[in-house]
Order: structure tokens, then C-alpha cells, then sequence
């Protein structure tokens, strides 16, 4: 029989098991549209797979608690310490699965070691984060009182009394003993079970539909696995570069001395989803003019995102790499890799290069990156003039989107031609303010993004008339494009491929662009492919393989991402699915709206699977191996 501090241990450790059940309640309740596909039945059974990462997750968590509880002390100075330690580890723990349960709705996915990458944003935005998310703290306080309240203390009624005295061996073996049951029980949990690997978060995906994987998980799990975790695996499914080639099919642009020497800037807007674009609505969305900019260009209206982050965006668009990593590549183990970008490639060629960003220089690392890929030149908001204490300041990430855009404007008159510049706006993020003059100016929606989305395309309108007097205008392509999706309210979107459907477009004040087929499948790692292939620019052996250039007729086109753990390849008829098990899924292509149910298709589950297969092997062994340009030399 267990002695009574094993028992107040096992009672102690329900208590927290009953606990992650109210948290996941609420984080289903807070994401409900989310999992909206999937039946009562499989919303159950998700939360019966979730005690399994609740179990591994608790031990990891607590294992100095659980060490403290079995020592064999029962006055009430040690046990109220043992009790602090308790509420101040498990504290921490509820924290993170409360605020995902909000966070999970901008990034798609459980809370992991990325909180160390915004860290110093988040010390700047502590206060309207605070006050914008005060309701998270209620169940905070009621779940950290229901901790405290229901903590069993030592009390006569659950210890006996004290034995008659016993060998000084038997008074030592038994406690000893104990503390080798719990170790090896916490090693088997931790493992998630006796199986050959120790659970992954890959793991809670193995039901359909598979999004419950994110309410199977738990914030506390996916967080602490990956600390100090390198997040890809070698991989082995072609053992020869000729068939990880031909399963992969890279299309690399070829030179054209005859083509255009013109200028090249990328628009890369802040959370601007497909989702509240009028052109891909029926005309119900809050972008006027980007609407009308795209019937005077090439717009492709199957593009989707490589990412569900801002950090993962740059990476996609300046040098053609798809986040198929759970960790964002900039703030990497593999961020030192040889890495060749349009930067690069275009400063080679006698092109002026620059990113723009109005946010704090630093954030999320877009500064070191820019010079990764051999940019020339980084403004952030150090360089804005007044910087933080400009009227133009929106008191949370950096500089307003219209008045930053004219500056970009300006910016770009001083660069010597030609130039290639990228400029990614900001307000259009959480919390989504508006210029006070703006007030009663854009239509609010039904989402807090609704009215910033409207003041952002405003701000592009006004950009686009200053950009028209200038001497640079007529020979420059614009490119425009979001970094990822946000805040959804259409159910048509709220699904897996719909949580990365976002808009691309091409326009040449000119309205002359060499043909392209508008309807094929783009992703942002398209964006290096294009621009070299429509400045006729070779290569050379630094172009990632997974893009085309959306001017190659050739190509049928394609779109990587990760998500949920799993790797998905979108095409025009089928997308994809590879598991965390390595089992291959295929689903129809309805445009951003993806069936719950796989269908068969043997021939098409071999042609893409492998391609899909070929894509993650030569991403991940190439990270592993700074080797990732080795396919192209």
C-alpha cells in the first residue's frame, strides 16, 4: 500500500489533471469555430487523447514539486513551502494555455519557444496587451484559487499515526523505493508511454479531422518540448539526388539580357487575408482600392501564405524558403547556414537594395535577416524621423501605415535606380488601431481587424498617388502581398487551407507584364523565382528550388506549409497531407476550402506524396547539413 505522501502526491497530481481538463474546455470554447468541422464524438475523443500530453506535460513541469513531496518531513513549514512551489510552477503553466487560447488565433497553432523571440516585444506591448486582454485574467485568478483552495495539506485524517519505530533499514527502503516507482512512472509519462519514440506534438494529429490535434495538445507541452529542441529530423525517403530531383522538380528561371531593368518593390502587408478583400468576395470586403489595383494587374486569386507568422514571411518572400519547420529559421539553430536572397542576388546586378519596417529595429530579427540576404540597407523605426516620440507613433508596435508609407515614398525617390526594396506595414496588427482623425472613417465590420484592414488599404491609395509623381514610377513592378492570415469570421475560411489563403498581386503602371496564368496556385516562396525570371536574371545556383516563377507557363504551380504537424503540398486539384507518421492524405482542392474527409487517388497520393516527401528532405537535410544550394550547383 502507498504510504500516505505518496497518496497526497497522486491527489495532488488529479488535482492539476483536472485543472488542464478546464483548460481545455476553454480553450474549445474560445476557438469553437476553429474545430467547427469535426462531430461531438471527435471533439470528445480529442479530449480523451489530450490526458496524454496533460500527463507528460505535468510531470516534465513539476518534476521539482514531486521530488519535494516525497521527502518524508509533514510539519507545516515544509509543506507549505512544498505547496509554494506547486502553485508558483503550475502558475506558469496555466498562464500560457490561458493567453493561447487568445494567441492561438493569430498564429494558428500551441504557444512553443517563439515567446523568447517577441520577448522584448512583449515587454513593450505589456501594457495594451494588458489591458486589452483583461478578461484572461478572471480564470486565471479562479483557476489559481482552485489550486490553492483544494491543494491537500498533511492532516490527521489522511496520515496515520505515527508507527512504532521500525529498523532505521526499513524506515529507509521503503521511502527509497518509492521515489524509484515515481521516477520510473514520470520517465514513462514524460515518454507519453513505452514505445520506441517519446511523444511528439506531431502526435496529436493522428485523428481526423486533424485540426483537434490543437485541442488535443496542451500550450504547457508543446512550450516546454521545444526548449533547447532542434526542430527537423533527418529524413530518408530518396536515398540519390537524381530521385530527390526528379520527385521535386525544380524550375529554375533562365537569363534574358533583353528584359526590363526596372525597379522592383514588395508591399508586404500586415495580416491582409484574402478573407477581407472585396475582389475574392464578391465585392463584401474593406479593400477598395486594392480591389481596383488588381483588375489593372496580374491577380492570383489561389496564393496562399508559407506561414502562419510575420517572422516566417520574410524568409518566403526574400529568399524562397517555406516554413517547414516548427521554429521560425531566423531565430534558428541553422541561421548562420549559407543562405542567398534577392538582396543578393539583385545587389550583384547593380540593384540598390532596402527593407522597411516601422517597427523598433530589432523586432522579430527582420534586421539581421535583411542583411542575411544581403540587403543593403534596414529602416526600421530608429531611422523614421522623431522615431517613437513621432506624432506619427501608434503608441504600440512602431509608425502608422499611411504616413510611413509616404515615407517609403520619399525614401525610394533618394535610392539610386534601380532599386529593390520591400516595405511591410504594421497597423494592421493586433491591437489593430486606427488614426484618432480616422476615427468614424472606415467601416468597423464585425472584427476589431475589419476597420485597421480599411485603413491600411487607405494608406495604399494614398502611397500609390504619391508613388505616380515620381520619376521612378513608370518602370517599377509593384508586388503585393500579406505575410499571413489573422482574425477569421468566414466559415468557408475557417479551415486548414483557408487559415493561409491570402492575395497576390502584380501591377506595372504600364499594364504591360509578360503573360502568366492568373489561376494556377502561388505561394509566397514564388516571389525570388518571379522577380529574377521577369528581370531576366540568372540564378547562378542561389535560388531555393522550392518556387516558380509565377511567369512560367510551364509550371502548374504549387504551395508548402506546415501546420498541425503536418506537411501539406497545395495543387490546382488535389492537396496533400503528409503525418507526422509519415502517412500520405489527399484532398480535392475547393479553393481555400478544405474537405474534412481524404479521398483515394493511388496515382496521385504516389506523385505528390513524393513530391511532397522530396520538399521536406531537401529542406530539412539541407538545414542539417548547410547544404541547401547543393541541388542547384
Amino acid at each position: 500500500m502507498p504510504s500516505p505522501l505518496l497518496r497526497l502526491l497522486l491527489r495532488r497530481f488529479a488535482l492539476l489533471l483536472g485543472v488542464y481538463v478546464l483548460l481545455r474546455a476553454g480553450f474549445y470554447w474560445a476557438n469553437q469555430e476553429v474545430f467547427r468541422e469535426a462531430s461531438g464524438t471527435e471533439v470528445a475523443w480529442a479530449f480523451w487523447h489530450g490526458f496524454r500530453f496533460d500527463i507528460a506535460a505535468l510531470l516534465l513541469l513539476n518534476l521539482p514539486f514531486m521530488l519535494l513531496s516525497l521527502v518524508p518531513r509533514v510539519d507545516k513549514g515544509w509543506q507549505g513551502f512544498v505547496r509554494g512551489v506547486y502553485l508558483t510552477l503550475n502558475a506558469t503553466g496555466m498562464a500560457l494555455n490561458i493567453i493561447d487560447s487568445q494567441y492561438f488565433k493569430f498564429i494558428g497553432r500551441r504557444t512553443t519557444d517563439e515567446l523568447f523571440t517577441i520577448t522584448d516585444d512583449i515587454q513593450r506591448q505589456a501594457g495594451q496587451l494588458a489591458f486589452h486582454y483583461w478578461f484572461l485574467v478572471p480564470p486565471f485568478i479562479v483557476l489559481f484559487g482552485l489550486l490553492w483552495y483544494f491543494y491537500p495539506m498533511p492532516t490527521a485524517a489522511n496520515l496515520p499515526p505515527t508507527p512504532a519505530a521500525s529498523s532505521p533499514q526499513r524506515q529507509f527502503i521503503r521511502p527509497l523505493l518509492e521515489i524509484v516507482l515515481v521516477a520510473v512512472l514520470a520517465v514513462i509519462g514524460i515518454r507519453g508511454g513505452l514505445q520506441l519514440k517519446p511523444l511528439r506534438t506531431g502526435h496529436a494529429f493522428v485523428q481526423l479531422p486533424p485540426v483537434l490535434g490543437h485541442l488535443a495538445l496542451n500550450s504547457t507541452f508543446t512550450f516546454l518540448r521545444s526548449l533547447g529542441y532542434q526542430a527537423v529530423e533527418r529524413r530518408a525517403y530518396f536515398q540519390s539526388e537524381a530521385q530527390l530531383r526528379q520527385a521535386l522538380a525544380p524550375r529554375m528561371p533562365a537569363a534574358d539580357p533583353t528584359a526590363p531593368r526596372d525597379n522592383v518593390v514588395i508591399l508586404l502587408l500586415e495580416s491582409f487575408s484574402s478573407e477581407y478583400t472585396g475582389i475574392e468576395n464578391g465585392g463584401r470586403g474593406y479593400t477598395p482600392f486594392f480591389d481596383s489595383l488588381a483588375t489593372g494587374g496580374l491577380f492570383f486569386r489561389d496564393h496562399y501564405a508559407n506561414g502562419r507568422r510575420s517572422i516566417e514571411a520574410l524568409p518566403a518572400v526574400l529568399a524562397g524558403m517555406p516554413a517547414l519547420m516548427e521554429s521560425p529559421f531566423i531565430t534558428s539553430n541553422f541561421q548562420t547556414n549559407e543562405l542567398h536572397g534577392l538582396g543578393e542576388l539583385l545587389g550583384r546586378n547593380g540593384y540598390a537594395t532596402s527593407v522597411f519596417h516601422g517597427a523598433q529595429n530589432g523586432t522579430m530579427g527582420f534586421n539581421t535577416f535583411a542583411g542575411m540576404v544581403g540587403v543593403q540597407r534596414y529602416f526600421g523605426l530608429n531611422e523614421y524621423p522623431g522615431g517613437a516620440k513621432s506624432p506619427d507613433y501608434d503608441g504600440h508596435w512602431g509608425i502608422f501605415d499611411e504616413p510611413y508609407l509616404q515615407y517609403f515614398a520619399q525614401q525610394l525617390s533618394q535610392q539610386q535606380q534601380p532599386f529593390f526594396s520591400t516595405v511591410f506595414t504594421l497597423t494592421s496588427h493586433e491591437p489593430f488601431p486606427v488614426p484618432a482623425k480616422y476615427k468614424n472613417r472606415f467601416t468597423p465590420g464585425e472584427l476589431p481587424i475589419h476597420a485597421s484592414i480599411g485603413y491600411t488599404d487607405f494608406a495604399l491609395r494614398q502611397f500609390f498617388k504619391t508613388a505616380a509623381k515620381q520619376p521612378w514610377y513608370n518602370n517599377t513592378l509593384f508586388i503585393l502581398l500579406a505575410d499571413h492570415t489573422s482574425q477569421t469570421l468566414t466559415p468557408e475560411y475557417q479551415n486548414t487551407l483557408g487559415s493561409y489563403k491570402t492575395p497576390l498581386l502584380l501591377f506595372h503602371p504600364s499594364g504591360k507584364l509578360p503573360p502568366a496564368n492568373t489561376s494556377r496556385i502561388t505561394q509566397q516562396a514564388d516571389v525570388p523565382a518571379t522577380v529574377l525570371d521577369y528581370l531576366g536574371m540568372p540564378a547562378n545556383g542561389k535560388l531555393l528550388p522550392f518556387g516558380y516563377s509565377v511567369f512560367d507557363t510551364l509550371a502548374n504551380g504549387r504551395a508548402l506549409f506546415l501546420t498541425g504537424g503536418s506537411y501539406y503540398l497545395v495543387h490546382k486539384d488535389y492537396v496533400t497531407e503528409l503525418t507526422a507518421n509519415d502517412q500520405v492524405r489527399l484532398y480535392p482542392y475547393q479553393r481555400h476550402n478544405l474537405p474534412p474527409t481524404p479521398v483515394e487517388n493511388a496515382a496521385k497520393a504516389q506523385q505528390y506524396g513524393q513530391e511532397l516527401r522530396a520538399s521536406v528532405q531537401f529542406l530539412t537535410n539541407g538545414l542539417l547539413d548547410n547544404s541547401l544550394y547543393k541541388l542547384s550547383k
